[in-house]
């Protein structure tokens, strides 16, 4: 056995990869900066790359396109807002998530300079949006209509944020509505 480093086990973690993850999220909140400031369209990989402190071969060794980095930001966003949500009461987070998504930056940034490009993102097929439901119902833990219900104001939460106390009193008659 001399020469023989320890065995990698499936599953288990690796520092290379608890660093590659370390680098992954910085890169994702360097494009979170890079789009609050600049939009989606705006934004180009160099800039991801300039917000997040690295190179940009860095970027590319993560990311090939300017749509992988959004769309892994999107799934890394509902990640932590489905996180959040099960972690408290309904009506608590009903009210974080549309704090959340009420002062989201890039979606502020996607409605004030490019409502076109926010709608597209918003516009997902049934398909897509019966596992967002599915995901929201099973964080809020409710059943299907109640997650539907939910993810129909939160949608019009993106498009039109309002005032945090307004939400917060939404969010607990919604959340009344569906105990």
């Amino acid at each position: 056995m001399i020469g023989r480093g320890p065995e990698h086990v499936p599953g288990a973690h690796t520092r290379s990869g608890n660093a590659m993850n370390r680098t992954r999220a910085g890169l994702l909140a360097g494009a979170a900066r890079a789009f609050a400031e600049h939009g989606l369209r705006r934004s180009t990989m160099q800039s991801i790359a300039a917000a997040a402190g690295v190179a940009k071969a860095t970027l590319y060794n993560h990311f090939r396109t300017k749509d992988e980095v959004a769309a892994a930001l999107l799934s890394a966003e509902l990640d932590r807002l489905t996180a959040l949500a099960g972690t408290l009461s309904r009506d608590q987070a009903l009210a974080a998530l549309s704090d959340e998504l009420g002062a989201h930056p890039v979606l502020r940034r996607l409605a004030g300079s490019e409502p076109e490009t926010l709608t597209a993102l918003l516009a997902v097929d049934g398909e897509r949006w019966a596992e967002l439901t599915a995901r929201l119902g099973a964080a809020l833990r409710v059943d299907g209509d109640g997650a539907e219900l939910a993810g129909r104001w939160l949608l019009g939460v993106v498009l039109q944020p309002g005032r945090s106390t307004t939400r917060h009193r939404h969010a607990g008659r919604l959340a009344a509505v569906l105990d």
